[in-house]
């Protein structure tokens, strides 16, 4: 495995721009621009009207902002998880009434993939609640990617920590993403997990890198962080080198049972302030709409994607928790005048890769102040 690495631009680019107007990525897959938190904190406070015209415009520069991506996530093993993540009802720590299954059969989730290819998904993610993967479960699960890969549909999974064999075997499976996510800044993860190290999900991404499988990876809001610690978040993940393809913006869910529950919501403007900022500071990625859009009114979700959101998930459940129904999305995109389309992701320099991949190094557990 190599080391984790960041490229550091000189003192007086984008680091010293502290209304960042640079492109962090002016050149993809070359020297970047290292976001510092500060930065990030500094667009936070910019007023929403310009913040907002900052993120369309670096929108529009990467992307037809009418289109976005629709995406199902299947739980394709609920419950029964080792970590103690504060925010998940699936956590054996945790009294929410959530009863474990096993693994589904593959037959079942190649159903369940098909019936969200009908309904215009371009891409199924698979996610089973594991602290990390035994050797054992992975032959079921590269049938499924297979199964999923033959309908035409992108396929990404989350299955918890890997070893570099199993990035490996995934890949060969063709698995398209491997979603991992942060959850939160540095600062801030010991508030929420004690079970996993931030260090060991950066590993874990930096495998996923290494076998050449695409990176989604994001964070959760609203788990009562500071404005400061959100904008952490950001930075780590946008010093990725690269930075992920996708980014999955989760607005907490609270869920009775769980130690957030009663945890102060944030604010809808400073959520779509974090969509804002993850546009401006990853120009390229799928920026996604996850977790908590059940709880967003149709101007605020509408708000999210002039923010320079291009993905949701789609569908009747989003784990183990509800999302709004297909046919409300559906006419919701109707009335904003949103076309359902594949990803529209600008590939990246290579060139560097042995694998062909987009492929480049993890931040390390820190972003600078």
């Amino acid at each position: 495995m190599t080391q984790l690495n960041i490229a550091v631009a000189p003192a007086d680019t984008a680091v010293a721009n502290n209304n960042a107007n640079a492109n962090p990525h002016a050149a993809a897959g070359k020297q970047v621009a290292r976001w510092r938190v500060a930065d990030i904190v500094a667009l936070y406070e910019l007023p929403f009207n310009d913040l907002m015209f900052r993120a369309q415009q670096t929108h529009r520069e990467h992307f037809d902002a009418n289109t976005v991506q629709l995406s199902t996530l299947l739980s394709i093993k609920t419950g029964g998880c080792e970590e103690d993540c504060a925010y998940c009802p699936q956590s054996v720590h945790h009294d929410t009434g959530l009863q474990a299954d096993k693994l589904m059969p593959v037959n079942e989730v190649l159903a369940a993939a098909k019936v969200a290819k009908d309904n215009g998904a371009t891409r199924f993610c698979m996610g089973a609640a594991w602290r990390n993967p035994k050797d054992r479960h992975l032959e079921p699960i590269k049938d499924m990617i297979r199964g999923v890969k033959a309908m035409g549909l992108e396929t990404c999974v989350t299955l918890g920590m890997l070893e570099t064999h199993q990035a490996q075997q995934l890949r060969e499976a063709g698995l398209d993403y491997y979603n991992h996510n942060l959850d939160t800044s540095p600062e801030f993860y010991g508030q929420i997990i004690s079970t996993r190290t931030y260090q060991d999900r950066l590993d874990t991404l930096e495998r996923v890198r290494d076998a050449g499988i695409n990176v989604c990876c994001g964070g959760i809001v609203g788990l009562g962080e500071s404005r400061r610690e959100r904008a952490g978040l950001i930075a780590q993940l946008a010093n990725m080198e690269p930075y992920p393809e996708s980014v999955p913006i989760n607005n907490l869910v609270q869920v009775e049972g769980t130690p957030l529950t009663g945890t102060e919501a944030i604010d809808p403007f400073e959520f779509v302030r974090t969509i804002a900022i993850a546009r401006i500071t990853m120009p390229r990625a799928m920026v996604r709409l996850s977790a908590g859009r059940e709880q967003m009114d149709e101007a605020l979700q509408a708000m999210c994607f002039l923010a320079g959101a291009n993905s949701i998930f789609y569908g009747d459940q989003l784990l183990t928790t509800s999302n709004p129904q297909a046919e409300a999305d559906r006419k919701l995109l109707e009335r904003l005048g949103i076309r359902a389309e594949a990803a529209q992701q600008m590939p990246l320099d290579n060139s560097g890769c042995e694998h062909g991949c987009e492929h480049g190094k993890s931040a390390p557990a820190a972003a600078p102040n």
